[in-house]
Formats: C-alpha cells, sequence, structure tokens
C-alpha cells in the first residue's frame, strides 16, 4: 500500500520504483492513494491509467478527489478508482471493491476521517455497514483511513482489529514509525506518508509554505521539486484468514 502521490516528483518515483519494489518483494497486489497526484491537487483520467499500467491495482483517494473536474466522469465508469465511503449518499462513484488476486479476491474500503476535515458520514458507522458485506466476499480486506487527526486513524485501526486484514493512514503526507500487527491480526500504520518531494514542506515547495507562515497572506502552492521517494507499507496477508502476519514499513528515494 503506497502513501498519497504527490506531483510531477510523485508520479516520476512510483512509474521508477514501483515495478522493481513489486519485484523484490514478490508483490500480488497494490493499493495507491493518488487524490494529490495532480500538482497536488486530484487526480486526472490519464493519470490513473498510468497508474495501472505502472502496477497499481486500486486507487484510492480523499478529500481533493474532487479538485479536477474531468474525474467525475471517470470514476463513474472506472471502480478501480475509489473516494471515501463515507461521503454522502448520491455521491459518485464507489468507496470500495472487491477485485481478483489470483485464486484468491482483495477488498479495498476507503474511508475518511471527520475531525480536522470537511464534514461526512460517520466513517465508523458506514465500516460496520460495509466491512460484513466484504467479509462475504473475501477474507482479506485493505482499508485506507484518511485522516488528518492520528488519533482517528488510530481508532479506526482498534475498531476493526480483526476485521479486516489492514487499516493503514493517509492524507499528512509523514510517514509514522508505528507500524504493527494487532493483536486479532489486522496490520496497522497511522500514516504510511507520502510518495513524492521530500524537500519541501508535506510536498510544497517550502518557500512557498514559509512566506505563508511568516506573512499570513495567501500564497499558490506548487509542489517541491528536487530528490523524491515513495513511502508505503508491505503487507503480508493469509489469503484464507485474511489475517495480517507481518507489515514493513517502506521509504525508497527514487
Amino acid at each position: 500500500m503506497v502513501g498519497d502521490v504527490f506531483g510531477e516528483p510523485g508520479r516520476r518515483a512510483l512509474q521508477t520504483l514501483l515495478p522493481r519494489l513489486k519485484r523484490e518483494h514478490e508483490i500480488d497486489f497494490t493499493v495507491v492513494n493518488v487524490e494529490n497526484a495532480a500538482a497536488g491537487f486530484g487526480v486526472t483520467p490519464q493519470m490513473c491509467r498510468d497508474f495501472h499500467g505502472q502496477g497499481a491495482d486500486v486507487l484510492t483517494s480523499g478529500n481533493h478527489i474532487w479538485d479536477r473536474k474531468e474525474i467525475v466522469e471517470y470514476i463513474v465508469k472506472e471502480n478501480l478508482l475509489l473516494r471515501p465511503a463515507n461521503f454522502p449518499p448520491g455521491t459518485p462513484g464507489a468507496g470500495y471493491v472487491t477485485v481478483k488476486c489470483g485464486p484468491h479476491r482483495v477488498a479495498v474500503l476507503n474511508l475518511m476521517g471527520r475531525v480536522f476535515m470537511q464534514p461526512n458520514d460517520c466513517p465508523f458507522q458506514k465500516a460496520d455497514e460495509i466491512v460484513p458485506l466484504l467479509r462475504k466476499e473475501t477474507p482479506v480486506i485493505l482499508v485506507d483511513m484518511h485522516c488528518e487527526a492520528t488519533s482517528e486513524s488510530q481508532a479506526m485501526g482498534w475498531y476493526l482489529d480483526g476485521r479486516v486484514s489492514a487499516v493503514v493512514g493517509t492524507h499528512r503526507h509523514v510517514q509514522t514509525a508505528d507500524e504493527r500487527v494487532l493483536p486479532q491480526g489486522t496490520a496497522y500504520i497511522t500514516d504510511l506518508g507520502m510518495t513524492g518531494p521530500t524537500e519541501g514542506v508535506i510536498g510544497v515547495d517550502r518557500d512557498l509554505i514559509l512566506q505563508r507562515f511568516i506573512s499570513q497572506m495567501p500564497v499558490r502552492f506548487e509542489p517541491a521539486k528536487g530528490p523524491a521517494a515513495l513511502h508505503g507499507a508491505v503487507i503480508t496477508v493469509d489469503p484464507e484468514s485474511g489475517r495480517a502476519s507481518r507489515i514493513e514499513r517502506i521509504r525508497v528515494p527514487a
């Protein structure tokens, strides 16, 4: 599972590193969060097609999913790009999907937190609604919990322990060092980190961010230039039980 792809540096890092990492770690299935792929704001249909071509099986997102208007038509037709499932009823697209993976099936559920975020339906109640449906299809369920508050990510990890294979956080763009397998067999990390430039501030040009903090005046954010890295986690799951046995945090420079 790969953390938020940010701008052109993130797209380049994914293109360069993902095929190699899949070979090295013998990866069967890959989930990539892409909501910041287009210069930090949204994603385009062509980018989604490129990500699939590079080895991403399912794409997840978050609060920036609608920043590019052309994605609305695409997400209605392509169920491998998810938006948070706890968006209000009637929102275009789907918040979860089940995909064939060799002789097995893998389900991916995209949720978004509410603390310091835009108002949405309760992600915990939505998980209660959807997880039993997914478990009828497969025991292997991967959850992208897109959150601002670390506490909300951790709460979801404990809430779903034993019911899903993994709960990973996205959105904050800073990788956390708390990866573990919870007591009932759910792999967990508060944030996968960001796949993008490493010399900015959460992906944005640091001079622009400093100007914003110092002057308190609005500035137009641009992705930072320079080196980039892929951040994420490799998770080992028993396909019969759905229980995770290992989670390895990864950070690979491009």
